[in-house]
């Protein structure tokens, strides 16, 4: 997601020049920023390791496999309409207003502010990188969709309306998935 945050970086290059260490300031924010989805990865990796054992270990689950595609896109679809996904899409939206309210100069407010932008990011898209793991990351064309609205939600005038879209669109994939799981295998989701 650190495309869709490069404006944020841009402000802090800006900044951090007439600092004492001009580059350590971007690279704090950055590796503030990666720490965050960088234990997202994690967190998700683990996830994905525990419904796998789940379904190993139990029988049912393995023949209606299809129902964890299902609920991810339940997850996603509800978490569309949240406060908690407006409220981050609103701080990431405005990145001069977030770095104006949030800036502080030195190495280690970059840091934290990278820490805290990742937050905010992370609290925009982290239900849509689960569909991305649903659909499968070996599906570019998925993941390019999903990346693209990503993008557009928190980069683009007016991204703000594509939200409850793609939270009605995501639901009925759900039901979608529910009620005829053979159809979205042929179709290679």
């Amino acid at each position: 997601m650190l495309p869709s945050s490069m404006p944020m970086v841009q402000l802090l290059v800006y900044a951090g020049r007439k600092q004492a260490r001009p580059i350590a300031i971007p690279v704090a924010f950055l590796a503030g920023y990666a720490v965050i989805w960088t234990a997202f990865a994690a967190g998700a990796f683990l996830g994905d390791t525990l419904v796998h054992r789940l379904v190993a270990l139990w029988p049912w689950l393995a023949v209606h496999s299809w129902l964890i595609g299902a609920v991810t896109f339940f997850i996603a679809g509800l978490f569309q309409f949240s406060p908690l996904k407006e409220r981050c899409l609103d701080m990431c939206r405005t990145p001069l207003g977030f770095f104006l309210h949030y800036y502080r100069k030195g190495v280690g407010p970059a840091w934290q502010l990278g820490v805290r932008h990742g937050g905010y990011c992370l609290g925009c898209c982290w239900a849509l990188m689960l569909v991305m793991f649903g659909v499968g990351v070996g599906n570019l064309a998925g993941m390019a969709a999903l990346t693209g609205v990503m993008v557009i939600e928190k980069t683009v005038p007016g991204g703000k309306r594509l939200s409850p879209f793609i939270g009605i669109m995501l639901l009925l994939l759900g039901v979608l998935w529910l009620a005829h799981p053979v159809w979205l295998r042929v179709a290679g989701i």
